[in-house]
């Protein structure tokens, strides 16, 4: 009885623990190697590896191999789905036919192959797909893992030599070691989700909800280090501050957001967009000619115009518009010099009577 109390509990211990210390590893890790451990094949490897270490020395009754092996490969496949648990099933099974011994085929049945089934079966379905790491319902994974086991301690005691004490033991320390690995699984990823919000929140403009302007310039810098060509527009809503003193503040905000937005849904794939400060907007295109940067802009300066902004009558000419300046990136060029370049091209756009898009000489840098 002491031994087999003994036994489970190691085994329960050593789940917790490297359960704990592999997603410990993983916010360390995923923050220098983000693209490696954000990848779905490292978390099949760690399942494999707790799985295996848990099978090491199982104990040993009647020729059968009792261990907890079940529970990470459940969790594995109730969190990730069916091909998680696959993955995660491929070295335990083999390592089981290598241990040998009369139950081989329904040792893997039931505690390799069911507990992936059951898991992947009742997946967790993640509600907020705003949330790069999902948040496990530990009620509804407890009632799953419970049914599991009670279906698999009926069919073992059944099947084989196993006793009421092992199942009921084997039972109990099983469903401590899945709700601790749900506890740790749901604290570790509240952690990330938290880094990655406070991420978000810092390279995003509070207003209309774009980039800011230390994003942009600190991918706009690697771009220049990496001398890759590039265009830069300079975006300014013309007379701003007439319409702000006019219809107010709320309302103004409202025309940022809203510029922001139409900004923003024009950028290609490798484009981007951010708030410079104030009523400026700066663009950067990537992968096209100045004659493609040139249509685009101009596109966005008429979708500026046709849209219809309340209180806009009272702006010079009947509607609200922006201006534009391009400048274009040459080899060697500091990121500085360039965003000068295009704000030099907006101020022609203003001088020359606004509502308008200008493109810097190359000559003017």
């Amino acid at each position: 009885m002491e031994k087999l109390f003994f036994y489970f509990l190691e085994n329960m211990a050593l789940i917790i623990a490297l359960m704990f210390l592999g997603l410990k590893a993983k916010e360390v890790l995923l923050r220098k190697y983000k693209k490696i451990f954000s990848s779905l094949w490292v978390y099949p490897l760690f399942v494999t590896l707790l799985t295996v270490v848990v099978m090491y020395k199982p104990l040993e009754y009647e020729g059968m191999k009792i261990d907890l092996r079940a529970v990470p490969l459940f969790f594995v496949a109730y969190a990730g789905g069916w091909r998680l648990g696959i993955l995660s099933g491929i070295i335990p099974l083999l390592f089981r036919i290598y241990l040998g011994g009369p139950t081989v085929l329904i040792g893997i049945v039931q505690t390799i192959i069911m507990p992936i089934c059951f898991g992947a079966i009742f997946k967790h379905k993640q509600e907020d797909a705003n949330k790069q790491h999902p948040i496990l319902d530990l009620s509804k994974m407890m009632f799953y893992f419970v049914i599991f086991e009670v279906i698999q301690a009926i069919w073992m005691y059944w099947s084989t030599e196993v006793t009421v004490l092992i199942t009921v033991s084997m039972f109990i320390f099983a469903c401590i070691a899945a709700w601790s690995m749900g506890l740790i699984f749901n604290d570790a990823h509240r952690s990330l989700n938290m880094i990655k919000q406070l991420e978000i929140l810092s390279y995003q403009d509070a207003m209309t909800h774009i980039p800011n302007i230390r994003y942009f310039k600190e991918k706009l810098q690697k771009m220049v280090e990496r001398k890759e060509s590039f265009a830069i527009a300079m975006i300014d809503v013309d007379f701003f501050k007439k319409y702000n003193d006019t219809n107010g503040h709320p309302k103004g905000d409202f025309v940022l957001r809203i510029i922001g937005k139409i900004l923003y849904d024009s950028c290609g794939a490798a484009d981007f967009v951010a708030r410079y400060g104030g009523e400026e907007f700066i663009m950067c295109f990537q992968k096209t000619s100045l004659q493609q940067v040139s249509d685009i802009t101009e596109r966005l300066r008429r979708s500026v115009e046709a849209y219809i902004f309340e209180g806009e009558e009272t702006q010079p000419g009947g509607f609200l518009t922006i201006s534009i300046g391009v400048s274009y990136s040459n080899a060697g060029t500091s990121m500085e010099a360039i965003i000068e370049e295009a704000d030099k091209a907006l101020y022609q756009s203003k001088r020359n009577g606004r509502n308008r898009v200008t493109i810097a000489e190359k000559g003017d840098n």
